[in-house]
């Protein structure tokens, strides 16, 4: 049976770099509340929020303090509902980060858990040393130790992200219902779902040391173990099935076997995933190597995961991952060209579409110079490590400039005015000096403008159902070529993507349904990074 999620488009904010209500230089909700209008107008069906609640921001929100409150940087609960309310006037519905494998070690439960004898002790993970050293040899997901030592307790703690990140300890049913309980407070509220951050690596199924690799040694101890399934399990028959409402996990080390375990639909745990594997074919290893990206390996895991699952979450860009334009396509000479490209790509995919902010007017990567502007944290613990490393300068800075969490985090360029109309205060992260020309203002009312061309894909979309419900089929796949065709009841579309800047001749024709090169006509040469969709 169809599901109101899966015909809805899904537009990412990361509030802290939306626009900025009061002049503090932070993005807010009443700055979210007032740019509603635009959303609706761009055909946006969900708004997903990065976290909203209160925290210390060594992770940007994503080492919570108070699950159950909003951080007065944001505004004030009264504020959160008047957006919940305001976006349902306007028939968008919101979904919430659920961050529950860690919280802040501000976190109140954390702070009771440093004494020995509190209840909360075993809320997380803590363990004495091994002859003066951490009790294994894992490492973290922020390139550094995941052990770190209090010097209250004398004993160590486990963080598999930064170290003001302490990991919950799911073994304990306290825990369990400390969750449930955040979850039924904000479902009660109106809001629609959770995007669910690092969900398939809560339970951790032994603390032995792990065999050693070049990144995150322990892991085989907690990724996607089988007690992350009880937990999911559960928290969907108590909590989620009482509630018209669903769930997106961002999921580590997936593959299209482990991710039917966790959202297919004969599982009860989550609606759909974020995989990871097509925005690892630029890199060696880990992200932070990269090679040049070839469209024939983007283009083969996109088609593998398209068939692999029952419901797919399509993204191409995110808070935690660089600009798609700058990465997939063309910032340059194509600017326009590419990004509507990767549009269409996006918008025709099996599964739910998930926009992330400035992405529908074209947003680059940073242009930023040095790490003085850089605020992101992992960024800072990899450039460290890179030095002990003794990488060359410059290459430690292509590696941060190309790869950087705060590539996507620059504040939305909204018109060309001082700060791009983000904040009249000074903004918390440096904003792209490109926003002269690629901004809202300049796009909004362009019918030619990259922002114009995702409202008609996003339309396409909702008016065919093919588009939403139809087969993937793919057609071919070549290092500068993407083709393939969506099917439903004995209808069908052809979408044909140049990841070039060279004519590319395909030997396909039909009525041309949307192109972003405005054809009317199709005679089966595609030009530089030209997107077709054909009936």
């Amino acid at each position: 049976m169809a599901k109101w999620w899966q015909e809805r488009v899904v537009y990412q904010i990361y509030p802290r770099s939306f626009q900025d209500s009061n002049g503090d230089g932070i993005g807010d909700i009443p700055g979210i509340i007032s740019r509603l209008d635009t959303l609706e107008d761009l055909g946006v069906g969900i708004l997903w929020l990065s976290p909203v609640y209160p925290s210390p921001n060594v992770d940007n929100g994503y080492d919570i303090s108070d699950y159950c409150d909003i951080h007065p940087e944001f505004g004030t609960m009264a504020d959160m509902e008047q957006l919940i309310a305001e976006a349902g006037k306007r028939d968008i519905r919101i979904i919430m980060d659920l961050v529950i494998n860690h919280t802040s070690d501000k976190h109140q439960w954390f702070v009771k858990s440093r004494d020995k004898e509190s209840p909360y002790r075993d809320y997380y993970i803590w363990r004495p040393g091994v002859n003066g050293r951490p009790p294994n040899n894992w490492t973290s997901f922020f390139g550094e130790d995941c052990w770190e030592y209090d010097e209250k307790s004398g004993e160590y703690y486990l963080h598999l992200f930064a170290k003001q990140q302490p990991d919950l300890n799911w073994r304990n049913p306290r825990v369990m219902e400390e969750i449930k309980g955040i979850m039924r407070f904000w479902l009660d509220k109106g809001i629609a779902g959770f995007r669910c951050d690092v969900i398939n690596v809560l339970y951790k199924s032994s603390l032995d040391n792990g065999k050693k690799k070049l990144v995150l040694t322990g892991s085989e101890h907690y990724i996607s173990q089988e007690g992350t399934h009880k937990i999911l399990q559960e928290l969907r028959r108590d909590v989620l099935d009482k509630y018209d409402c669903f769930t997106v996990g961002e999921t580590v080390f997936v593959t299209p076997e482990t991710g039917n375990m966790l959202c297919g639909e004969g599982r009860r745990e989550l609606d759909m995933i974020f995989s990871f594997e097509h925005m690892e074919t630029d890199q060696y290893i880990v992200k932070w190597f990269k090679r040049r990206f070839h469209a024939g390996r983007f283009a083969k895991v996109i088609s593998k995961w398209q068939n692999a699952l029952d419901w797919n979450a399509n993204y191409l860009e995110n808070h935690d991952q660089p600009r798609c334009v700058s990465r997939f396509g063309s910032d340059g000479q194509y600017h326009v060209q590419s990004a509507k490209l990767l549009c269409t790509l996006l918008l025709t995919l099996r599964g739910t579409p998930f926009i992330y902010q400035g992405q529908e007017i074209g947003m680059t990567n940073f242009d930023f110079t040095g790490m003085d502007q850089i605020r992101d944290v992992e960024s800072h613990n990899i450039y460290r490590l890179a030095k002990r490393l003794h990488f060359p300068a410059p290459l430690r800075w292509r590696m941060i400039k190309a790869t950087s969490r705060d590539n996507a985090r620059t504040p939305v360029q909204w018109d060309s005015s001082p700060n791009a109309g983000f904040t009249k205060g000074k903004p918390w992260l440096g904003i792209n000096g490109n926003c002269d020309r690629i901004n809202m203002a300049s796009q909004i009312n362009d019918p030619d403008s990259i922002r114009s061309y995702y409202r008609k894909a996003i339309a396409l979309r909702k008016n065919e159902r093919l588009l939403i419900y139809g087969s993937f089929i793919p057609l071919k796949i070549s290092k500068e070529l993407f083709i393939y065709k969506r099917e439903l009841d004995g209808r069908s579309m052809t979408i044909l993507l140049n990841f070039s800047n060279r004519r590319q001749v395909t030997g396909y024709n039909g009525t041309v349904f949307l192109s972003n090169y405005d054809r009317e006509a199709f005679d089966g040469s595609l030009s530089p990074y030209e997107a077709i969709i054909l009936g």
